[in-house]
């Protein structure tokens, strides 16, 4: 069958009643997306097992947009999924981060890159250890910043309230879509988060 532009729309719109998750081609909008997964590999490649994807949490949109994107720094595509940020960084609870922060009680979200580790069954069930590569996120593993899933993740809490929960410093994925970033990313991958 010849794909026209109208089937192919179509097929998207149909994709996209299946699954939250957003995919996009490269263009100039994601460059900036682009451009934070791969100055994340060139400070810290060393340190990843794997360089093929790289995570982008990019903190300068509302929560109530899918603004972790999963990145294939090959192709240039970009997988994308709602994300909750920390307490700490949102005080007021306006779905927006504030500030960042690496402090212990601070049930911030902490800027930087981080190392993919192993994932383990915690309060949260499935989980996933982060490590802090850099100043700012070196507290990482003593705040226990993890990526997990939350039930204060999700479209029916948008629906309901315009906005996501808030985490404790986490990465907090809805629970559809953890199983997802878990398998993609894996140990040993690199996530970057800051405002880009």
């Amino acid at each position: 069958m010849l794909m026209t532009r109208r089937n192919l729309i179509g097929s998207i719109v149909a994709a996209a009643a299946v699954t939250p998750m957003r995919v996009y081609a490269r263009s100039t909008t994601h460059a900036g997306i682009i451009g934070a997964a791969r100055q994340a590999l060139a400070r810290h490649g060393h340190a990843a097992s794997t360089r093929d994807l790289v995570g982008v949490a990019d903190f300068s949109s509302a929560s109530s947009d899918a603004r972790f994107h999963i990145v294939d720094v090959v192709g240039g595509t970009l997988s994308s999924f709602l994300v909750a940020h920390g307490r700490g960084s949102d005080p007021s609870h306006k779905g927006w981060v504030e500030r960042f922060s690496n402090e212990t009680g601070s049930s911030a979200t902490s800027d930087g890159v981080y190392l993919t580790a192993s994932e383990y069954e915690g309060k949260h069930g499935r989980s996933m250890r982060l490590k802090g590569l850099d100043r700012t996120n070196c507290n990482a593993e003593v705040r226990a910043v993890v990526v997990h899933g939350a039930w204060y993740v999700s479209p029916q809490m948008l629906r309901d309230h315009g906005k996501l929960g808030r985490s404790e410093g986490c990465l907090a994925f809805s629970e559809a879509d953890l199983p997802r970033v878990l398998e993609r990313l894996g140990p040993g991958r690199l996530i970057t988060a800051g405002k880009f």
